[in-house]
């Protein structure tokens, strides 16, 4: 598709954003929605499983339908991707019990990716790596939009209207991206030769599926040590091993492992999958500083961390415009993981005296980073294979962020648990000590243990409800519990953004190793190898 005018191709570009923002909104939006939602349906205990279903349908289909793609062409998987995301999206706004709601929501996820998959890859078939730079850093923004505006708008719904228009105000966006790839998108002829590795796809999906639940579970829903976990574990190193072995036999592999033996396709995935963690780790945790620790309303704990989006936004487009323009894509990542680290050391710093003010300055140096960092190592994937590789290579980026992402965050909520309950045990300790629990009523025991939940910082009702009963007199104490509680949740916080600026750090480092083979002029020519080759000869 190379070939196509400039005109067409910016059409195209506009179709495949307008189906990435329809997936990426409708994604953004339930997160605020869900309380209310779960409040209506019930299945708290489900609760979780929303969010789980749709990581791993999305996760699977994005490196299988990576695969099919290079042999069946972008376009039916893509407009398949809206249809089945669409319906998922329909279905799951007649939810009438949370069974439902998990059994649609992971249509949609079946859907989203094959439309994130296609997408991306799309951009390779359209422009040469030297052109991509600045789109893949319009996409990496369309998905910093939608963080900005779908949880205000998800809020917005459920506070005004039916909540089953969460998952129906955006059905028109579908509708039209649908149309405009249906007649703009041009189709592909089969590759000859290309047939289904269906061994390697279930092998490789019972890789993924067991290892993205035990780490999902771990610590939370079970113990590490658990049978549980622990069988999930040995389900995914066996499964890992048939996939292998499956992937040497087999003439067109799903997933194959001649691409590892490319440097800068390995490394770039492993520096996704460093990046994936930190990200997601600094994303899911800093709201709960916010509102936890500096007491902020979780109102406006939105509007505080809009600047770390919208500065994401900008630094990736800026990012993308400036490796099109000096064909320099190294040191683009190189600056955006160091500010990046600089950003998450910053909040590691951070304390319960720590103002919005500071929050916001912090958060928006991890956006920036985030921002020039976050498109680069798609680019450098797509750049350094083949280009019949386009569509799996670029799949293989997304899974292995997706599974840092996941691994990261379970990771860093096991070290924030295991370091408030020893810093909430230290800080009782020396109240003991200083004689202020000796006045503690035998009856208000359990009630005061119950106050060292530091879930209740950050929800007022609850908070004011688990205070009624206890007399005035005790009031002074109870401001002493929740500031120990308070002091407590920082001090696991800041041991998560460490390990969040530790693991970006290491990202950094592997980046300074990685060769920078020149962006390509074209998709045809002489192959990653051969380019790889020229710039090594020349350099000695």
């Amino acid at each position: 598709m190379e070939h196509l005018d400039k005109r067409k191709k910016v059409l195209i570009m506009l179709a495949i954003m307008s189906a990435m923002l329809f997936a990426a909104l409708n994604q953004t939006i339930v997160g605020t929605a869900l309380p209310r939602i779960i409040a209506d349906l019930g299945g708290m205990k489900y609760y979780s499983w929303v969010f789980t279903i749709y990581m791993l349908t999305s996760s699977i289909t994005a490196v299988l339908v990576g695969k099919l793609s290079d042999i069946y062409g972008r376009k039916p998987f893509i407009l398949i991707g809206i249809g089945i995301f669409t319906i998922g999206s329909f279905l799951s706004g007649f939810s009438d019990t949370i069974i439902q709601l998990i059994i649609f929501r992971g249509v949609q996820g079946f859907g989203a990716g094959m439309i994130m998959s296609t997408a991306f890859t799309a951009v390779g078939d359209l422009f040469s790596p030297r052109e991509r730079g600045r789109w893949q850093g319009l996409m990496s923004a369309v998905f910093g939009l939608a963080s900005v505006f779908g949880p205000t708008l998800g809020g917005y719904i459920v506070d005004n209207a039916d909540w089953h228009w969460v998952f129906w105000v955006f059905l028109p966006f579908g509708a039209v991206a649908l149309i405009m790839i249906w007649t703009l998108f041009p189709s592909q002829v089969k590759k000859q030769g290309g047939s289904i590795d269906y061994f390697g796809s279930l092998f490789l999906t019972l890789t993924i599926v067991p290892l993205l639940l035990a780490f999902t579970w771990g610590g939370k829903d079970y113990e590490w040590s658990s049978v549980q976990i622990i069988g999930l574990f040995a389900g995914t190193v066996v499964a890992l091993l048939l996939f292998l072995f499956t992937e040497k036999k087999v003439k067109n592999p799903v997933l194959p492992l001649e691409l590892f033996k490319n440097s800068v396709f390995s490394l770039s995935n492993l520096i996704g999958f460093l990046l994936g963690a930190g990200m997601f780790g600094a994303i899911m945790y800093m709201p709960m500083f916010i509102q936890g620790v500096i007491g902020t309303s979780a109102t406006k704990s939105g509007l505080v961390m809009m600047p770390m989006t919208l500065s994401m936004v900008i630094a990736s487009a800026i990012g993308g415009q400036l490796i099109t323009k000096t064909g320099k894509y190294k040191i683009i990542a190189l600056i955006g993981l160091l500010i990046m680290t600089t950003g998450l050391f910053n909040l590691s710093r951070m304390g319960t005296d720590t103002s919005n003010t500071t929050a916001i300055l912090n958060m928006i140096t991890v956006g920036v980073g985030l921002g020039l960092s976050f498109p680069v190592f798609t680019l450098t994937i797509q750049n350094a294979v083949d280009y019949k590789f386009l569509g799996v290579a670029t799949a293989s980026s997304q899974l292995f962020r997706q599974i840092g992402g996941t691994i990261g965050v379970a990771i860093m909520g096991t070290v924030m648990n295991s370091k408030m309950t020893d810093k909430i045990k230290e800080l009782a300790a020396e109240a003991q000590q200083g004689g202020q629990a000796g006045a503690i009523p035998p009856a208000m025991k359990a009630k005061i243990q119950a106050l060292q939940d530091p879930q209740l910082l950050m929800d007022p009702e609850k908070l004011k409800k688990a205070t009624e009963g206890f007399p005035p007199e005790m009031q002074a104490m109870l401001k002493q519990i929740f500031s120990l509680t308070r002091e407590a949740l920082s001090y696991s916080l800041t041991h998560v953004f460490l390990i969040g600026a530790c693991v970006i750090g290491a990202g950094f480092i592997l980046t300074l190793f990685m060769k920078e083979i020149p962006l390509r002029q074209s998709n045809k020519g002489e192959t990653p190898a051969e380019e790889e080759n020229k710039v090594t000869a020349k350099a000695e």
